[in-house]
């Protein structure tokens, strides 16, 4: 039997708790916190659950099927967010909705969405309901749109400042921490046009791809309640896929886009570096340039992606309030026709074998590619061991210095997933100035390697697995080498939904398998066909990098060769 703390060898995870400190100075701030929150859930948008959400996960209750097959909202109510964020878009450009009954919709199924899934840190109703009144007023004195998302319901990620909110990131030695003005994303977006109401859930250290934390633990998959939303944009995957946003904002340092998108069942997009401003929050990335994190959108069908890049890059301008981001424009590039494509995808990259679900959704996605006429060639795994050890080592060289400065001052109790990533490279020895260089210089060299290699074999986008298995169960994401090795490398990359779901009947080990190491049987060993019912089966698109408009339009084909549609519930 392996078990997870034998992987803790790294870190002594001495210098983090303080527990009578915590319960005494810390506690009553949090329970206060968590009181708000309650109150925030108003009765005209909530709904009565058959059972405490506790309980239906256990269940692995349906979240996404109940909404439906219990009306939950009004038919009117279900076509306003069942729409596409364009054509809700259009929709009140044109006059024939008003930003106020939109909102409203998209407050109602946000509120259930957080009854459900516990993916909201935030809830503001009642400021979201102000906007979109004074966007109509705006509406009906000048007969135009304040911009091209004026009345648009967006969810973001808590960890992104707010002015005048409380923004912890996830920590709760920041519980008191009150941003003085927007991050530029935020800003850029309310200039465009956006309604906020929700800021969404994520873990302890923002370095996990399932969620907990101290604040209100870890956010639920929507089509099967026992699993987690995934992390650390835990609550964007969940309020996306069940449709209590039009847009959501995360970010990714290691998969925290694309991860919580793939188990949630919604769609998101890790754009490469500086095209989406990142500045203006709290994590414990600032300052580490090595392998940086982004931030990046999420929705329901890859041309909503297209459109809130299009919209937030050429008509935001990111770089103008924020001297990172690059005045890149979003370039308008054709959906590729399929016979012009080549594809490689990747079966297993050689740290550890996908589950068979996984296994089953690249299958499945290869046929339906060939027959459509795509250039299909299968992807040997190229140096991801490597890879994967050396983004590790990036990730914590600075010994969790700023970890620790983060996580000390309340003595907050450490999440399981938390003590797993500070063990992550070498844990809590210091990197020195000449040891970081040399790793970035071998990170340079591996993004020549790829780059060669597509280039080489006339490859247009690469497919992989997002992860090993579907939503996994609570604290039990260890490796996530299939994610981190596109941070290192800084592609662009898509998560998109297959349209298949996880079936205990086809998705067993035939055969299981022999483990190559023991993180391989860590996390086969978990696997149990019954326990993951109706989890979505998702796949990553990666393309070159700044080549990120390429990457989404290969987005658009494929998902149109798969036929999904997720804004028509299965």
């Amino acid at each position: 039997m392996v078990s997870y703390t034998q992987f803790l060898t790294k870190d002594p995870l001495d210098s983090y708790e303080d527990l009578d400190k915590y319960n005494r100075e810390y506690l009553p701030k949090v329970e206060k916190y968590r009181a708000d929150l309650k109150d925030a859930i108003k009765p005209e948008y909530s709904t009565e659950l058959p059972k405490a959400a506790e309980a239906l996960a256990e269940e692995q209750f349906d979240a996404m099927k109940y909404l439906y097959d219990k009306k939950l909202l009004s038919e009117k109510e279900f076509e306003i967010t069942d729409s596409s964020a364009t054509r809700i878009l259009s929709q009140i450009a044109k006059g024939a909705w008003t930003s106020v009954e939109v909102f409203k919709a998209f407050a109602k199924r946000a509120t259930i969405a957080h009854q459900l899934t516990n993916c909201a840190l935030e809830l503001f109703t009642e400021e979201g309901l102000k906007r979109a009144e004074y966007l109509d007023d705006y509406y009906k004195k000048n007969g135009k749109t304040v911009g091209p998302l004026h009345g648009l319901p967006v969810s973001l990620k808590e960890q992104m400042n707010y002015k005048g909110k409380i923004t912890h990131g996830g920590y709760v030695s920041h519980i008191t921490n009150i941003a003085e003005k927007h991050a530029p994303t935020v800003q850029v977006l309310e200039n465009l046009g956006a309604v906020f109401y929700v800021r969404t859930n994520q873990p302890q250290t923002l370095m996990h791809l399932c969620g907990n934390n101290n604040f209100i633990g870890w956010s639920r998959c929507p089509y099967n309640l026992s699993l987690t939303a995934g992390g650390s944009s835990s609550g964007e995957g969940a309020i996306t896929a069940f449709g209590g946003s039009a847009i959501g904002i995360g970010s990714d340092i290691g998969g925290s886009v694309r991860g919580p998108a793939a188990f949630s069942g919604s769609v998101g997009l890790r754009p490469t570096t500086n095209r989406f401003s990142k500045a203006g929050g709290v994590s414990s990335a600032g300052g580490q340039e090595s392998v940086p994190a982004v931030q990046g959108p999420m929705g329901r069908s890859v041309n909503d992606i297209d459109m809130i890049m299009d919209a937030y890059i050429n008509q935001g301008k990111p770089w103008v309030l924020d001297c990172i981001s690059m005045p890149i424009p979003w370039r308008k590039v054709e959906k590729p026709k399929p016979q012009s494509l080549t594809v490689a995808i990747e079966y297993d990259d050689g740290i550890v074998h996908p589950t068979p679900p996984i296994t089953r959704g690249l299958k499945h996605l290869a046929e339906k590619l060939k027959a459509a006429g795509v250039k299909v060639v299968e992807h040997k795994a190229l140096k991801t061991q490597f890879a994967y050890e050396l983004v590790n080592k990036m990730y914590s060289a600075d010994g969790n210095y700023k970890q620790r400065a983060l996580l000390a001052p309340s003595g907050e109790p450490l999440c399981k997933l938390t003590k797993w990533s500070l063990n992550y490279g070498d844990g809590a020895r210091e990197f020195g100035v000449a040891e970081n260089r040399q790793m970035s210089i071998d990170r340079d060299k591996l993004r020549q390697e790829y780059t060669d290699y597509l280039n080489e074999n006339g490859i247009d986008v690469l497919i992989s697995p997002v992860f090993v298995n579907v939503a996994p169960k609570p604290e039990t994401a260890y490796c996530w080498s299939y994610t981190t090795l596109f941070n290192l490398l800084d592609f662009p990359s898509l998560t998109i939904q297959t349209g298949l779901y996880q079936d205990p009947k086809l998705d067993k080990w035939d055969p299981k398998p022999a483990p190559r190491s023991d993180l391989e049987k860590l996390e086969h060993d978990q696997y149990d066909p019954e326990q993951f019912k109706n989890a979505p089966i998702a796949v990553q698109i990666t393309g070159r990098r700044y080549f990120d408009e390429e990457v989404v339009a290969a987005g658009k084909t494929i998902e149109d060769i798969l036929g999904v549609d997720l804004l028509k519930h299965h």
